[in-house]
């Protein structure tokens, strides 16, 4: 049987993140994606990726509708390595923080924590409030909860937006010890 790892997308900038993350989950024989994307996520995917959300969503073995509260996802009962939102918008963190699941993704985000599954929130925002800070800050006192901004690795020397993209997503697959096959940093050449 295979692992599932639920992929959420939220309305923030950062939709390509959550494509790549998709892709790479593709190659990963013994992983299947669960996708569950937000109004504002799919605003977000036709902008940043230029697809529609069918397309977005062929890349995911399995899609289902936010507004669905009694899906599987919304089971502790419901194995999986657990979760991560790519991107996650300041709306989504609140809902996160405060328990407030109208929505599947939310609903899926208060699932991985009652079960202390992983939850992987790669949040996208800048400046940010002393309201987000708070809310980021709640939520990484939870054990199994981290917070990982799409943040830039010069270290890895990147040449394209892929090469950003493709050390992002490798480093949230790290949280959930998947190997992709993606090329690493590595100190000594």
């Amino acid at each position: 049987m295979k692992k599932r790892l639920i992929v959420g997308v939220s309305g923030a900038s950062g939709a390509p993140l959550a494509l790549k993350l998709l892709k790479e989950l593709k190659k990963v024989a013994d992983v299947e994606s669960h996708l569950v994307i937000t109004h504002g996520g799919e605003l977000t995917i036709e902008e940043e990726c230029g697809m529609s959300l069918n397309q977005f969503c062929s890349y995911a073995d399995v899609c289902y509708n936010n507004n669905n509260i009694g899906a599987t996802l919304a089971s502790g009962t419901y194995k999986t390595l657990g979760m991560v939102v790519c991107p996650c918008s300041m709306k989504t963190v609140a809902g996160i923080a405060h328990g407030y699941s109208d929505n599947l993704l939310l609903r899926a985000a208060d699932v991985a924590l009652k079960e202390q599954r992983k939850l992987v929130l790669v949040t996208r925002e800048s400046p940010l409030s002393k309201i987000h800070l708070d809310n980021m800050a709640y939520l990484a006192g939870i054990p199994n909860v981290f917070i990982m901004p799409p943040v830039i690795s010069y270290y890895s020397q990147p040449k394209t937006l892929a090469d950003v993209e493709q050390q992002i997503v490798g480093r949230i697959l790290d949280r959930f010890d998947i190997d992709a096959g993606l090329k690493r940093w590595n100190p000594h050449g």
